[in-house]
């Protein structure tokens, strides 16, 4: 008869005991994949108006910090500088955390992954868009007043700080989002007339209708993403929109790793959308090969080899008392 050595050795005093059991038949363990397939769509600075969705192997007991860490592999962007988010069809639903278990993470809407712009040295000037199709727009105040927000309580705003913003139009089960979604490190005492000029040059490659240059009046509400109710917005009549105490909590709010920012949503009246975008819908996302090969990869049945089950049976374990 065949028979199994099995050795057991203590850890304190490194004595080992050494014992033969024989037998007829044996029960191998199967081994259990390790990894999921999951899909993320890298924005990069690099690749300005061009998306690409890569495919990873991720593992199931991991956290977002080792997501975080594949994706600034891929995308070869520093992991400290990559922003993981859920991006839905009906815009933003949330940022990822490194401590989360990642086992949800793309089971609510698509993981993307952005890399914020640059950041300006001190001293540098800002450069402000010169393009003749963003002067100063036109159109109703959509804010109502009981949606405004407070004064600015910062007696003298600085710095910058990253704003993630996806573009919405229509309401109820008719809201969905259009155009790329944006990253901007705007600075804290901005205007609103000067925010909404830099949003309108960040989808000026989009843009179909004209800005005319009548009136300062706002083309678009500005709402924090993901806040609880009642909804936050930012008012055009804020001498500096933000600088709202909301903007403060949401940075404080914001998760361990990656740059800390605000979720915002820009909220387009449908014919104003129709005018100045047509039917612009979602950004085209081009899929890289690894997409394919990690579909088909996890895809497969999982299967293994006799001598992969041995390995497994015949791993030393920690045995606890």
């Amino acid at each position: 008869h065949p028979s199994a050595r099995s050795s057991l050795t203590c850890p304190h005093c490194l004595k080992q005991s050494n014992t033969f059991d024989p037998f007829l038949c044996i029960s191998l363990p199967i081994p259990l994949r390790q990894t999921r397939a999951l899909n993320v769509t890298l924005v990069l600075q690099c690749e300005r108006w061009r998306f690409v969705r890569v495919g990873l192997a991720v593992p199931l007991l991991g956290t977002v910090a080792d997501l975080r860490e594949m994706v600034a592999r891929e995308s070869r962007v520093p992991a400290e500088q990559v922003i993981l988010a859920e991006v839905s069809p009906r815009g933003l639903l949330r940022s990822l955390s490194d401590p989360e278990a990642l086992r949800a993470a793309g089971e609510a809407a698509p993981v993307y992954a952005f890399q914020p712009p640059p950041a300006r040295r001190a001293g540098c000037p800002r450069s402000l868009p010169t393009s003749p199709a963003v002067p100063r727009p036109e159109g109703p105040r959509l804010l109502p007043s009981a949606a405004r927000s407070s004064d600015c309580l910062h007696r003298a705003p600085g710095g910058r700080i990253l704003l993630l913003l996806c573009n919405t139009a229509g309401t109820g089960p008719q809201l969905a989002r259009f155009g790329p979604p944006l990253v901007l490190r705007e600075e804290r005492g901005v205007s609103w007339e000067q925010l909404q000029q830099n949003i309108l040059a960040q989808l000026r490659g989009v843009l179909r209708g004209e800005v005319r240059p009548q009136g300062t009046g706002a083309l678009f509400r500005i709402r924090l993403a993901g806040g609880s109710a009642p909804c936050t917005y930012l008012s055009p009549q804020d001498p500096r929109p933000l600088c709202h105490p909301a903007i403060d909590r949401a940075l404080q709010l914001c998760g361990a790793g990656g740059p800390p920012h605000v979720r915002l949503t820009v909220e387009w009246d449908s014919s104003t959308k129709e005018r100045l975008f047509g039917s612009i819908q979602e950004e085209v996302v081009q899929d890289a090969e690894s997409v394919r090969q990690q579909q088909q990869a996890h895809g497969q049945q999982h299967s293994c080899t006799l001598d992969e089950c041995f390995q497994l049976y015949t791993k030393e374990e920690q045995v606890r008392a």
